[in-house]
């Protein structure tokens, strides 16, 4: 019998024949040809480029090459077809044409290029032994390691295709008959952001070979977290193929949260237990039946603004080498690249195969992947037109191009609403089926808690809904995403922690991430074993949480935030692929941490539950009644309604009455929907206060229903005081009152 090396010679000899093939559709498609041969068509969009060379590799230790010149070219776009290329088998591109960085032209044959349509990626970016700063080769141009001078305009002939990761063919056999999309309202969604591999590292119940992997995201032990909780969606962290920066690998470090994508149809192969040979896709999908089952959505982030390939000084690995010119936005001086994400490039996506690459790369999620949405990083560099520094455009090609796209428009789109150039901040912009990431929010509720606000006027907009922001267009409530914290940031416990950041691990003098953090420390910078200050931040994220799941919009949660995870007050833990970054599941074994796990999971049910707590329309705060009875109020501690000179007042206490008689909404034979009615009472003051509860027309009894100066929740519900009562409120504390209707049964006496 041959040997497996003499096998595989005979076939690769068998790949010496380029069929015409197909100019659609772009990537490496495995199908039947002609006669039915089973083989693979390979196109490639190289608009400018003078000649494409297809380059299969073998299996064997030198990584052997095969070099096939792709002689079609139809409307730009060079295809073949290659007889007998199996699923599983390897292959770049190398791309020729002019080497002229002055004019922007940067193509280079010798440099081996990932397939920008490779659906799956086998290997790495890195150095010798998969180890260390990124080669030489992987450059295009000519750097000069001993005296680190980097000379851009010089071409580099050495070889790269030793370490670079070459694109996978894949079989597409998968039809989602057997799933079912849960298809969640916008109203009732609640998301949770987690990272596929910190999320299930440290987990008990996944078994240890499965833990960071998409296959441990999908086993019973994480997703019955998730569904213990009551959230909709997970947003996963970026999982499109990524990159590690060469600054990171020299120090010792890499690229976590994956913000540095270089293959927007491959799931990135690193989180893969089953393969990096096309198993990684079958994986993916695995993931999100088990997910869909469960009744949970599956968002990504994607980061479509840039490459992993940075400004001039950073190396070739895919889009420079096939057409810098209209894959990036470049200036005036064409060497140079526009750089709107501050991340080195900015993609050019007026150019009309740049938009194509994006929304092949949607709708391929969406139709073969399963996923159900898109968080799209920093999205106003999505939107700049050909005079990007004009600002975001909200006529933008992106934008048209979505709102008619039959399969892209139907699915959950939410905006990073701001990128790093001029008029990039953009939050409220965004037109409708968009929703956006309300930092407004974040700020308002943070700088309540901890004291900051001069007055409760745009506290009052952020509980209910934003209306300021968003209640043009035909736009609802559910188009602003609140949340307190992301994974850019302080988690929540290190919000009530600490008030400076501690990002010393990353290596970069502590000058990264933002000093902007609107935190406070409680007392005590940092971890203290002061019972006082632990009991005060325990509570403090209690009232964090507690306002988050309140308020009219989308809540989106952070995972570990509902177990009081730390990352020691590193506020840009980017780069932290460990202990830091990653989910701390031992935390629930503390009553305190386990508390608040289970606070969230009965506010969240308390979301369910009541349609007045995720109203579908703005509230008009108008009276809906001859009884004067509004649909939603604004108490002062004296239990009266606020006047305009109260929400200009300096105050730390805030009454919101929500009314479930006069919901602003119907059901689908239009008839008014109504539930219970509700009133929260924030107090961010250092000292108690009472409180009156409201009476008629407001309520004539009321319930409570949360205390979130009670660590155990258990001994809350069921207290009831008649309308007109002073309640006691503790300092830096949320009740939350449920009214009781006529008739109701009574409960428990008041104590």
């Amino acid at each position: 019998m041959s040997s497996a090396a003499e096998q595989e010679s005979r076939r690769d000899a068998e790949f010496t024949e380029v069929w015409p093939g197909s100019p659609e559709p772009l990537g490496a498609r495995f199908r039947a040809g002609a006669d039915g041969v089973a083989g693979t068509n390979f196109a490639l969009w190289a608009g400018g480029a003078e000649a494409v060379e297809l380059c299969l590799f073998d299996d064997s230790p030198e990584g052997g090459e095969i070099r096939l010149p792709l002689t079609e070219l139809t409307h730009e776009v060079w295809h073949g077809f290659v007889p007998g290329v199996l699923p599983g088998r390897r292959y770049g591109y190398r791309v020729h044409g002019r080497w002229d960085p002055w004019t922007g032209a940067r193509w280079n044959p010798a440099k081996l290029l990932l397939d920008p349509y490779a659906r799956a990626v086998d290997g790495e970016f890195t150095g010798r032994g998969g180890r260390g700063p990124l080669p030489a080769e992987l450059y295009g141009h000519v750097r000069d390691w001993p005296q680190q001078h980097i000379a851009d305009t010089v071409r580099d002939e050495r070889d790269s295709a030793p370490h670079v990761p070459k694109g996978v063919v894949v079989a597409d056999d998968d039809d989602w008959s057997d799933d079912h999309r849960p298809k969640t309202p916008w109203p009732d969604s609640v998301i949770y952001e987690l990272h596929v591999r910190g999320f299930t590292m440290r987990h008990p119940g996944v078994p240890g070979r499965l833990r960071g992997t998409y296959a441990g995201l999908a086993h019973p032990a994480a997703v019955e977290h998730l569904t213990r909780l009551g959230v909709t969606a997970v947003e996963l962290l970026p999982v499109h193929q990524f990159a590690h920066e060469d600054h990171l690998l020299r120090r010792g470090l890499r690229n976590y949260w994956g913000y540095n994508s270089i293959g927007y149809f491959a799931p990135h192969a690193a989180y893969a237990a089953s393969g990096t040979r096309g198993q990684q896709v079958g994986e993916f999908k695995r993931m999100v039946r088990a997910l869909h089952a469960a009744g949970i959505e599956v968002i990504l982030d994607v980061v479509y603004n840039h490459t992993a390939e940075s400004g001039e000084l950073g190396p070739m690995l895919s889009l420079r080498g096939i057409d810098n010119r209209r894959y990036y936005r470049l200036q005036a001086d064409p060497r140079r690249y526009a750089d709107y994400t501050g991340c080195g490039n900015t993609l050019h996506v007026v150019q009309p195969n740049v938009l194509r690459l994006i929304t092949d790369s949607l709708r391929y999620w969406v139709t073969e992947m399963g996923v159900d949405g898109f968080r799209f990083d920093l999205a106003a560099a999505l939107v700049r037109t050909m005079r990007a520094v004009d600002g975001p455009d909200m006529l933008s090609p992106f934008l048209a191009v979505i709102a008619q796209d039959p399969v892209l428009r139907r699915v959950k789109l939410i905006a990073e609403p701001w990128d790093v150039g001029s008029g990039g901040y953009q939050v409220g912009a965004f037109p409708p089926l968009w929703t956006e990431w309300n930092d407004r929010y974040r700020d308002a509720v943070r700088d309540f808690w901890r004291g900051a606000l001069p007055d409760v006027r745009d506290l009052g907009y952020r509980l209910s809904g934003s209306s300021d922001l968003y209640a043009w267009g035909g736009r609802r409530p559910y188009a602003s995403v609140n949340f307190v914290t992301a994974h850019d940031g302080f988690t929540l416990r290190d919000l009530v922690s600490y008030e400076r950041k501690h990002n010393e691990a990353n290596g970069e003098g502590n000058r990264d991430g933002t000093g902007d953090n609107r935190s406070w420390n409680c007392g005590a910078e940092g971890e203290t074993a002061d019972p006082r200050i632990g009991a005060l931040r325990r509570r403090q994220a209690r009232n964090l949480l507690t306002t988050l799941l309140l308020s009219t919009g989308v809540p989106m949660l952070v995972a570990g935030d509902e177990m009081g995870r730390t990352q020691g007050g590193n506020n840009n833990a980017y780069c932290q692929d460990n202990e830091i970054g990653w989910v701390d599941w031992s935390l629930l074994s503390d009553p305190g941490w386990r508390a608040l796990r289970d606070l969230c999971a009965r506010l969240l049910e308390l979301r369910r539950a009541h349609p007045v707590l995720r109203s579908r329309s703005f509230f008009s705060g108008r009276p809906q009644s001859a009884d004067g009875l509004r649909d939603l109020a604004w108490f002062t501690p004296g239990g009266t309604e606020m006047t305009e000179a109260d929400w200009y007042a300096p105050a730390a206490t805030l009454g919101m009455y929500l009314s479930g008689r006069d919901i602003p909404q119907r059901d689908a034979r239009g008839a008014p929907v109504t539930g219970d009615s509700f009133l929260a009472v924030l107090h961010a003051g250092s000292r108690p206060i009472r409180f009156t509860l409201p009476g008629p027309p407001w309520a004539g009894a009321y319930e409570l229903l949360v205390n979130t100066a009670l660590e155990d929740q258990r001994s809350a519900p069921g207290l009831r005081r008649e309308a007109g009562s002073r309640v006691s409120v503790r300092a830096r504390s949320v009740l939350l009152w449920r009214v009781v209707r006529d008739g109701e049964e009574p409960g428990p006496a008041a104590g």
